[in-house]
């Protein structure tokens, strides 16, 4: 099995990803483990002294000037975690925990926390076991790093709060008991270095990068059946254009539906055709699905550096040097998630447009409400209500979490950056933006069919022959639901997407699948 190093290799979210599914496991070198304890000796070294430091023999936030004898500094770390889990609401996906444990594992075992190996060392265990702790949805406003999931994430390392084992929710002591294992005796500053950080947000930023890069190529591909279906020109994405606007996105998306749709002989036959030109919804996918595709590489550049940081406080240099900063603040990316779920939501809207285009009957042998027979049929037309209702969800879910801030901490943390919301919230427009795909899917393989016995490309021939093994063609109304989640379960699983790379012709500048493929 292919191995990451925690704490010297350089982790991608895609890297991240596959260590949470087993495909990759994590281990730390010899060299780390040096580094980790050293480290944790300068630590003990400061303690030792008497040197006040915050967070190692003080109180926290607004109680930083309060000093902590050296004999209760086993409780003050558990006690910070105990204090923190406040978190409400929903726990956060599975995954999404044992990212967060994944992302804290490599932030810690850089070298520059404090803790002690064997913490560590407990945690890797809770990965490698997939016995995943269970953290509520609500709390973190994103400042001193996401203080209440982090602390619930914790609990876990001494005996309390509960965890996931194959499904089922268990109290964490339970757990311990059955492996013969004893709660982790917290030294100087761990409780601290394990609830300050990002990792929540941070965890969030990684699954969406993923969700986002799934949706962005899934939307290029049902655009380009929607052209096929609608009689829409080639000549929008031809490379001439998009060199004189050379922006990486719009090239990339224009390329790659240029190539789906070169050599259709539906295309052809309609080369001579009266229209002008596209309304926006196909002419401009380039412009559109190119710039949110930008706002995704964005997103994805930021969460690459912030997984490889330290992002606790107070940051430990050497047994000299001690530095109290805040690279705890999240708003390095709460602002990219952000811009990433305006990026999102723009997708679901001019998927919805071109929803509402093939219903119309403006093309030559589509028919209006894409069926033959209406008036005792309605055709498609309710579906374009659930595209325009989940568009409209989702602009209200655009507005911009790290425009605001509540000042925290009886002051001290007076800026915060809402970055957690951030991530919640893209993660929600993106699964919307799926639902409104999937309903385009079933309208673009529909205005499709009304070209027989007319082809398309290779790629479009196949994706469309996918989707009627097991979406049907509808010429009478039925029940939808079930066609709509299997819709669904097309767009989610990359099918689409592992057909598209099978069949695709063509070239793509070397520049753009490095920006734009190597995920």
């Amino acid at each position: 099995m292919e191995k990451f190093l925690y704490g010297s290799g350089q982790l991608t979210c895609s890297a991240a990803l596959a260590i949470a599914k087993g495909t990759v496991t994590g281990e730390i070198s010899p060299e780390v483990k040096d580094k980790i304890e050293q480290s944790a000796s300068y630590v003990r070294k400061i303690v030792e002294r008497g040197e006040v430091v915050y967070g190692i023999n003080t109180g926290f936030g607004p109680l930083c000037t309060t000093l902590i004898d050296a004999s209760q500094t086993q409780l003050l770390q558990e006690n910070i975690l105990k204090s923190h889990a406040v978190g409400m609401g929903e726990p956060i996906a599975n995954d999404l925990a044992k990212l967060m444990l994944i992302l804290k594992v490599h932030a810690l075992s850089k070298g520059f926390s404090g803790v002690q190996y064997t913490t560590i060392e407990r945690i890797i265990w809770h990965i490698e076991n997939h016995v995943i702790p269970v953290v509520p949805k609500q709390g973190s406003v994103g400042a001193s790093g996401d203080l209440a999931p982090l602390s619930h994430l914790f609990l876990p390392l001494i005996g309390l709060g509960k965890v996931n084992v194959e499904g089922e929710i268990v109290e964490t002591a339970a757990v311990l008991e059955k492996h013969g294992m004893a709660p982790v005796q917290l030294g100087a500053k761990e409780g601290l270095a394990l609830i300050n950080g990002t990792q929540f947000m941070a965890a969030h930023g990684v699954m969406a990068v993923a969700e986002l890069n799934r949706v962005l190529q899934n939307a290029d591909i049902i655009a380009t059946l929607m052209i096929e279906g609608l009689n829409g020109s080639i000549k929008p994405f031809f490379t001439e254009l998009h060199q004189l606007r050379p922006h990486p996105g719009n090239r990339y998306v224009a390329a790659s539906i240029f190539n789906m749709l070169h050599g259709s002989a539906i295309l052809e036959s309609h080369k001579d055709c009266s229209r002008v030109q596209d309304p926006y919804s196909l002419r401009c996918i380039p412009q559109v699905h190119g710039a949110s595709r930008n706002a995704w590489f964005h997103l994805k550049d930021t969460i690459e550096i912030e997984i490889n940081a330290v992002t606790d406080n107070p940051v430990i240099i050497n047994d000299e040097l001690t530095i109290s900063g805040g690279s705890f603040h999240g708003q390095s990316i709460a602002l990219p998630l952000d811009y990433a779920t305006l990026a999102a939501s723009e997708i679901g809207n001019i998927s919805d447009r071109r929803v509402y285009l093939s219903l119309e009957g403006q093309t030559n042998g589509v028919p209006k409400l894409l069926m033959k027979s209406t008036g005792l049929n309605s055709g498609f037309m309710i579906l374009q209500y659930s595209t325009a209702a989940i568009a409209s969800e989702n602009k209200g879910l655009c507005f911009p979490a790290s425009a605001d801030s509540i000042p925290t901490s009886l002051g001290q943390e007076d800026h915060v950056s809402m970055g957690s919301i951030a991530g919640r919230k893209l993660l929600q427009v993106i699964d919307n933006v799926d639902k409104i795909l999937s309903i385009e899917l079933l309208c673009a393989a529909q205005a499709k069919d009304y070209h027989q016995p007319l082809k398309s490309t290779a790629a479009l021939e196949a994706i469309h022959a996918r989707i009627r093994q097991s979406i049907p063609h509808i010429e009478s109304d039925q029940p939808m639901e079930e066609l709509l989640t299997e819709a669904q379960r097309l767009v989610k699983s990359g099918e689409l997407i592992t057909l598209h790379r099978q069949y695709a012709t063509g070239e793509i500048e070397a520049d753009l699948k490095l920006r734009f493929e190597m995920f």
